[in-house]
């Protein structure tokens, strides 16, 4: 098992009814699921919890094994940085740095992840992050470009290209394809859901786009997490 939520609950300050009510969800390794419902219904606050950028009000959150919940501030930001490749809506790419350098932030932050790409220095954390942007569909030129210069699409490829180093044990993706035209989106969820499943990678993806139901083992609608069930893609 690589995600398990218990119980979960999550209000925000002021307020007396849960947003978030969770009696259970899991997501075994390699699986990959998405998350559907309309904007606003919570979504992005269950992923802020899941990634530990938020506290756990009330409930547990298992991840590869760890009562991923009950870790201080500091433990989960170092637990997250090992276990998890998040690709965020907004991508959060530093504009200054060029593309490899910036799926190479991932390195910086976990040894066990430079490990599991076999790159114990520089060059050869840089040859593993060309080698996800090629595989990503960016040549050589475009990986030398800082980010801003990079088209939106561009950007998408290096937020995945980031969060896939070092074969996480979970993909965290929040509306990656929210932007896309059809056949863009269907791209890009190909070549991420073929690189989940090369490296083993289990992802959770949230959207309001059921259309992309295909590309996943399951598809569950959000509200059916309040304990009405799920239902496969």
């Amino acid at each position: 098992m690589v995600l398990q939520l218990d119980n979960l609950h999550y209000c925000h300050p002021g307020q007396s009814r849960p947003l978030l009510r969770i009696p259970h969800f899991a997501l075994q390794a390699g699986e990959r699921v998405l998350l559907h419902g309309p904007s606003g219904c919570g979504k992005s606050t269950l992923l802020s919890l899941v990634t530990g950028i938020r506290p756990v009000q009330h409930g547990q959150i298992q991840i590869a094994g760890e009562t991923f919940s009950s870790l201080s501030q500091r433990k989960r930001d170092a637990f997250r940085a090992d276990h998890i490749g998040v690709i965020f809506q907004a991508f959060n790419l530093l504009p200054y740095l060029n593309a490899v350098d910036n799926v190479c932030l991932s390195a910086g932050f976990s040894w066990r992840r430079c490990q599991q790409e076999r790159a114990s220095n520089k060059p050869q954390r840089n040859e593993a992050a060309r080698n996800l942007l090629g595989r990503l569909g960016l040549d050589a030129d475009t990986m030398t470009l800082p980010a801003w210069q990079l088209s939106f699409g561009q950007q998408q490829r290096v937020a995945a290209a980031r969060a896939l180093f070092g074969k996480p044990e979970l993909i965290i993706a929040d509306e990656p394809t929210s932007a896309l035209d059809s056949h863009s989106r269907d791209t890009l969820l190909a070549l991420l859901c073929e690189l989940c499943e090369q490296s083993g990678s289990a992802l959770l993806m949230v959207s309001h786009d059921s259309q992309v139901a295909g590309h996943f083992h399951r598809s569950v609608d959000f509200a059916s997490l309040a304990g009405e069930g799920d239902h496969a893609a």
